[in-house]
């Protein structure tokens, strides 16, 4: 996944390979700190709609879907989307033909824990490649336009949500939820997140606290457990709530995926050609987070028709656990609508 972001600033669809004297680079969030210290609040569901997107005349138009606009999403045809309450016409990333991926394979040999490997320490490693994968989708939202706005910003996304139907809020130091903009919420995850992952105590990275995996056919189990209570990460010396703390911040990541798919999935991805590379991330982290019971379905309701379509075109493989949760008549349901099944 490392080479996924080379030639960012060069992908425009049509343009020239040659940098512009004009182009930008994304820039770190700035907000005021010290007055909200927690993502722990619940998601809430709102029913109100609002366009988060934000368009520019300059970009080209988006091609035309092969999901016709008017699918009826309420009708006995369609009773296997209905549940999902999906806009009509339905969002670019449904279309199978943007919901591709640039990884080839299997993805489970890159989300399954190798056998020698200690849980915590996978884990923990997990954490850090996909917070750092979905940064590098952030800071392109974060990049200045001319008018001197993100393309995420209070006006475009006043707050954190994830379409009509799904929003989240904050705990401030009162431990009251409190809704945010987009770009204020995300700022404060980001600095919450590098906060854990930067504690010793949280994340220990002291070489001589490295311990490998017992084998699970070879080792007793009295031996295995050395007569003490187990938990994720305790052979590597990982805190008892390590756990805890991971799977709040495998749900704070997806949040922020959730709201670039509805809100900038066309701008900027699309238009800068990186629906693959997103795709692909957001795939590769559903499919760990899972794997690793970080993530669980109840959490993935935003997204579940995107992974229904996943379950159904065979990019999530059967003997994962994110095929098991999915929903295969939906997914077929959508390659349906596009002629693709």
């Amino acid at each position: 996944m490392s080479n996924l972001f080379s030639g960012i600033n060069a992908r425009l669809r049509g343009a020239s390979s040659k940098p512009s004297p004009n182009s930008k680079s994304p820039i770190s969030p700035t907000s005021e700190d010290g007055k909200l210290n927690s993502p722990g609040g619940l998601s809430q569901r709102s029913l109100s709609s609002s366009n988060l997107s934000s368009p520019s005349s300059k970009l080209p138009p988006v091609p035309a879907s092969p999901l016709p606009p008017t699918a009826n999403m309420t009708g006995s045809t369609d009773d296997e989307l209905a549940a999902y309450h999906l806009p009509k016409p339905l969002p670019l990333w449904l279309n199978p033909a943007y919901a591709k991926q640039i990884v080839k394979g299997n993805f489970m040999t890159l989300s399954r824990r190798p056998k020698a490997v200690e849980q915590g320490e996978w884990v923990a490693c997990q954490v850090v490649e996909h917070y750092r994968n979905l940064w590098n989708f952030v800071s392109i939202v974060y990049q200045k336009e001319e008018n001197g706005q993100s393309i995420c910003n209070p006006t475009t996304c006043p707050r954190m949500s994830a379409g009509g139907n799904h929003s989240y809020t904050w705990l401030n130091n009162r431990f009251e939820p409190i809704e945010l903009p987009a770009y204020e919420y995300i700022t404060l995850m980001q600095r919450w997140i590098s906060g854990k992952v930067d504690d010793e105590k949280v994340f220990p990275t002291n070489p001589a606290g490295v311990s490998f995996s017992q084998h699970q056919q070879l080792t007793p189990s009295a031996i295995a457990t050395d007569g003490f209570d187990e938990y994720i990460g305790k052979r590597s010396g990982f805190p008892k709530e390590f756990s805890t703390i991971c799977k709040t911040i495998f749900t704070q990541m997806f949040r922020v995926y959730a709201h670039l798919y509805w809100a900038h999935f066309v701008e900027p991805f699309y238009h800068l050609n990186l629906e693959k590379q997103l795709n692909s991330c957001f795939s590769h982290f559903v499919l760990a987070g899972m794997e690793m019971a970080m993530l669980t379905p109840q959490e993935l309701e935003p997204m579940q028709p995107l992974l229904d379509l996943w379950a159904a075109n065979g990019t999530f493989p059967p003997d994962s656990k994110a095929y098991e949760s999915a929903n295969l008549k939906a997914g077929n349901r959508l390659l349906q609508l596009a002629g693709m099944a």
